[in-house]
């Protein structure tokens, strides 16, 4: 069923992992979906690929999310390919899912991983939402991809889960912002989800301890969070906002 015919979706990090995810359901759905990606250019490419097989539609924007300048031409490269494929700029549904969690334990982090964390994680979050309001249609959906790190202690990643809540909090603030335009703003919150960041702990008895903690006694997939994003930007979401929505199969409950 294509419960988003006809809509335009952005999701941000969209190459790997549960971004990836997400547009891969996003435009099963029926949407137009840009794939955004910051170094991973073939994934990118990939993902557009499996899309269009599937008689979807997408296309790739490159963007270091760390600069507003390149945030601004992105969205300018955006307006221009979508005056082409559909007659205007507007776009009716944006995931912020792109995240940078190098940082680990307090001591080892370096003034330069902080920052790079702090630029993509919040302020790269900032300043897409700043660009894409204007180009927002009324009655629009926005989800930001949070972390189960903003409501468990997460004592090797400190940094990580900071940033984590900082965009959970801006998430909060914008529900108000755009409620006047009926536009909905949500954050989705992940448990122990099978991706490139949790790989390299597969087997080990940190993560084994998780998926022990979980009811439903499995790690996540990214389809299982992407389910999730399309029941909130989907017709029937219209009435949930500024909410943060646990996608975790029932961790630590």
């Amino acid at each position: 069923m294509s419960t988003l015919s006809g809509k335009v979706a952005l999701v941000t990090g969209a190459s790997r992992g549960i971004g990836r995810g997400i547009a891969l359901r996003l435009a099963r759905d029926g949407a137009l979906v840009i794939v955004h990606y910051g170094r991973s250019r073939g994934a990118a490419e990939s993902a557009v690929e499996e899309i269009t097989r599937a008689k979807g539609q997408a296309f790739a924007v490159p963007c270091d999310l760390t600069s507003v300048a390149q945030i601004r031409a992105m969205f300018d490269r955006i307006d221009e390919e979508l005056r082409r494929r559909v007659g205007e700029t507007k776009l009716d549904i944006l995931v912020n899912n792109a995240a940078d969690a190098s940082g680990f334990m307090l001591e080892d982090v370096t003034e330069e991983v902080f920052d790079r964390m702090c630029d993509t994680n919040f302020k790269g979050s900032f300043f897409v939402m700043q660009q894409a309001s204007p180009r927002l249609r009324d009655g629009g959906r926005v989800v930001f991809i949070t972390a189960v790190a903003t409501e468990h202690s997460y004592g090797y990643q400190p940094g990580y889960a900071g940033t984590k809540g900082a965009v959970k909090t801006l998430a909060l603030a914008l529900a108000t912002h755009f409620g006047p335009r009926r536009i909905t703003v949500n954050s989705v919150n992940p448990g122990a989800t099978r991706t490139d960041m949790i790989a390299p702990h597969i087997g080990t008895p940190a993560l084994d301890g998780m998926v022990a903690a979980t009811a439903l006694g499995r790690l996540g997939e990214p389809a299982d969070i992407a389910a999730v994003v399309s029941m909130v930007v989907g017709p029937d979401g219209g009435w949930i906002t500024g909410q943060d929505i646990k996608a975790t199969g029932g961790l630590w409950i």
